[in-house]
């Protein structure tokens, strides 16, 4: 399984805005950039998706930007991966041949674990306690 670069910008954002998340601010698409290393161009369209599926809100203006539309506990890896890749892992294979049942099976057994896996990390998981500390999966 790949994920594409496009989930590992998205999720990074969407902990930067979990980050502001109960203040008053927006943030703002250069500031995004910069601070989680996204080039602008790309995350304006990554953030456009991610309004659309609504887990987040803007607000146009000099005074605008953007904020979670939940709290980071109720946004799971499985919502962003779903939202910018579909599922979590795509099953492609048929059933054909002697093996095809029982290999089919398997893969929605993983796909199905796979898939528990990121409901159970929230942006809340995503964000260190500590400037050293790392997130393992």
């Amino acid at each position: 399984m790949k994920l594409s670069v496009k989930v590992d910008y998205a999720c990074r954002v969407l902990t930067q805005l979990a980050r502001m998340f109960g203040t008053d601010e927006l943030a703002h698409i250069e500031q995004l950039a910069r601070v989680e290393a996204v080039p602008a161009n790309y995350l304006v369209q990554i953030l456009s998706e991610l309004r659309n599926g609504g887990l987040i809100t803007s607000k146009r203006g000099k005074q605008g930007g953007y904020a979670l539309a939940r709290p980071p506990a109720d946004i799971t890896l499985h919502d962003i991966v779903k939202l910018i890749e579909g599922d979590v892992l795509e099953l492609s294979g048929g059933t054909d041949g002697q093996s095809g049942k029982r290999v089919g099976q398997v893969w929605r057994d993983i796909r199905a674990s796979l898939e528990a896996e990121c409901r159970a990390v929230t942006l809340e998981t995503f964000l260190a306690k500590g400037s050293d500390e790392m997130y393992y999966i």
